[in-house]
């Protein structure tokens, strides 16, 4: 009979055993991989120019992700493991340089996959290429009713926040919420300048009154005299169609001037790490854009790429931007495990399955996902919460508290 201390130490062998095992087997696995071509994944990037600072979110995703890939051994290309590598260039912030640039990726660097460019007028700008070319692409970061304008074929648009649909989800969403009245401040770059003219008449159809409505440049460096006219009427909700840079500008003055509605929208910026910490608590209570969090158990991987994202880069993801770049790599991934690398078997599979995201499930139907809803999220006690509709919502609308 065995005494304890041998008990233990043949416990001990058994487990280091086992554990050089799988090691080795994960180095076998590994270096098998290596042995094989890798997969070269080709796109463009805004790392320099005007865009720079917004593309950055979705470029610490790809790389994220490639880096997760080649760590468990690889991409699966048809049941066999091969790792990624990526050829990237700068596009400069330009739609016409990066269109060159994916030129080259299929013609003279005979890329195996493509991924998309940062921004709606860059992937709009790569629909002909792709077409041309018949190389297929899942797009992400991508919102526009032009979208829906793009021939189907070899490109798709995940988000599900187009500004004719938001127009009508978020004209629901304050009803329910008792607002009689409201004040909008657009900036006349494309996506807030769509939302504003889709929102307008869904307002005027619900009864609810416009007390204000006026337009400024992107370039705008003082909201002062818009939101002290604001203050003066005092709607229940303010609609700051705005940009992450104007966004952050809206939420201090507002602060300053005193804004109360209880209701405060900002379209895009709110839902990355950098607005709640350059607002503190006075960021609590903005709703904005988005359709993901990291809370809803349904959602296969969804709080794996959270903590995965948080342990990598010591801050949360963006919330729109960032899960978007994330799940067009998981339909990628999922179609090129069960086809390969053809590209019209790739087509074929892209255009028809359905696929498991962090976002949910996602399926396409022409150009577009017919299956994620139109969301809205709202910072409550520092953190990003899904509001709207209830069929996904982490938590319910909180009114906004004045901030002193």
């Amino acid at each position: 009979m065995k005494t304890s201390s041998e008990t233990t130490m043949t416990t001990r062998r058994t487990f280091l055993n086992v554990a050089l095992s799988i090691g080795l087997a994960a180095s076998m696995f590994g270096a098998a991989a290596a042995e094989k071509p890798p997969v070269r994944i080709g796109f463009s990037m805004s790392q320099t120019g005007p865009f720079a600072n917004a593309a950055q979110d979705q470029y610490a995703v790809y790389e994220m992700w490639r880096d997760e890939v080649n760590a468990r051994g690889g991409i699966d290309v048809a049941g066999e493991k091969r790792l990624v590598e990526f050829v990237e260039y700068d596009n400069q912030s330009r739609p016409e340089m990066s269109v060159r640039i994916y030129e080259k990726l299929i013609t003279d660097d005979k890329v195996d996959l493509l991924i998309a460019p940062w921004g709606t007028p860059f992937q709009i700008a790569l629909a002909p290429v792709v077409e041309k070319y018949k190389f297929p692409v899942v797009g992400n970061t991508s919102a526009s009713v032009m979208l829906r304008e793009v021939k189907p074929g070899y490109i798709w648009f995940p988000t599900a926040a187009i500004p004719d649909v938001m127009a009508v989800e978020l004209t629901k969403l304050m009803q329910q919420n008792n607002v009689k009245s409201v004040a909008i401040m657009a900036n006349v770059l494309s996506l807030t300048k769509e939302l504003k003219t889709f929102i307008e008449p869904e307002l005027k159809k619900a009864g609810i009154e416009i007390k204000f409505s006026t337009e400024y440049p992107p370039s705008i460096k003082d909201m002062t005299p818009m939101l002290a006219q604001i203050k003066e009427l005092n709607p229940d909700a303010v609609l700051a169609l705005s940009y992450p840079g104007d966004s952050v500008l809206y939420g201090k003055q507002a602060k300053e001037i005193g804004i109360s509605s209880p209701f405060q929208f900002v379209a895009l910026g709110a839902s990355a790490a950098f607005y709640r910490k350059a607002l503190g608590d006075s960021a609590n209570g903005f709703v904005t854009i988005g359709h993901w969090a990291p809370d809803n158990p349904e959602w296969k991987n969804a709080r794996k790429f959270y903590d995965n994202y948080v342990a990598r880069y010591n801050q949360e993801p963006d919330y729109l931007n960032a899960s978007l770049a994330y799940l067009s790599l998981e339909i990628l991934e999922q179609a090129v495990a069960k086809v390969g690398l053809d590209k019209e078997k790739l087509r074929e599979t892209i255009a028809t399955d359905t696929f498991e995201t962090i976002n949910g499930k996602v399926k396409f139907e022409g150009v577009q996902n017919v299956i994620t809803p139109t969301a809205f999220l709202q910072i409550q006690d520092g953190h990003l919460k899904l509001i709207w509709p209830d069929s996904i919502a982490t938590s319910k609308f909180q009114p906004k508290a004045a901030i002193k």
